[in-house]
């Protein structure tokens, strides 16, 4: 049977998954979840993912969840995936899921509390609350300056210094791009100081294109819909 991924093209880590199927010709089958109408929440997906988040696959019987064990198993059960993006050299991996474990709880943690207490709160029934949206950003900017300082060393392209890109490098860049739906003020005063940051969303790009700006598409689309409704985070109201 074929692989099927279940994933919301809104979610960043069901965009890093996509991407990387597609990059590696692996044939799969995209079922759309639209967190915005409750499908995490059907009893048909908690079936295949009881934790209600996206995204989750199918291989055959095989159900997973957690987009890095995701990205780990593709890796590894799929022939044809280059070493690279999760190398067999044990010392190399082990660097790779640390930056992945440090993700969840870093960069992701501000990064969705960012814009879920911002521009994507009300989609997803939540209040606006710029209390919350300082405290994220704070987070965020330690993260971005950590990843500067700690992987993308000197003139580094990708994480670890590595010529290609690895899972992590996708999944953290596909992090930072929710960035998009932000205001362009916003956007340029949290990512502007980081110019080590924005070449190295610029490399991933280039390496990961055509599919990468296709499963972004629907960031741009979003922004562009908002634009007229968009406040900056400044101007936020505190939750009562």
């Amino acid at each position: 049977m074929k692989l099927r991924v279940f994933a919301d093209r809104m979610s960043q880590p069901s965009r890093a998954v996509l991407i990387f199927c597609k990059l590696n010709g692996i044939d799969f089958e995209e079922v759309r979840i639209d967190i915005s109408k409750g499908d995490h929440r059907s009893k048909e997906y908690k079936e295949i993912n009881p934790m209600g988040q996206v995204p989750a696959i199918v291989d055959g019987n095989f159900k997973l969840f957690e987009s890095h064990a995701i990205l780990r198993y593709i890796a590894g059960a799929f022939p044809g995936v280059s070493d690279h993006w999760y190398p067999s050299d044990v010392f190399s991996r082990a660097k790779i899921n640390s930056i992945l474990d440090w993700h969840h709880s870093n960069l992701r943690r501000g990064s969705t509390a960012l814009v879920q207490s911002t521009i994507l709160g009300p989609a997803l029934g939540l209040p606006l609350d710029s209390q919350a949206a300082s405290e994220a950003e704070k987070f965020v900017l330690s993260s971005l300056s950590k990843i500067e300082s700690i992987w993308l060393k000197d003139d580094a392209r990708f994480l670890l210094g590595n010529p290609q890109p690895s899972i992590a490098d996708l999944s953290l860049v596909c992090e930072i791009m929710q960035f998009e739906v932000l205001p362009d003020n916003d956007r340029e005063r949290i990512l502007g100081p980081f110019l080590k940051i924005m070449q190295w969303i610029e490399n991933v790009k280039i390496a990961t294109n055509p599919y990468f700006e296709e499963a972004h598409n629907i960031l741009y689309r979003f922004k562009a819909k908002q634009r007229s409704k968009q406040v900056s985070l400044d101007k936020l109201p505190s939750k009562l």
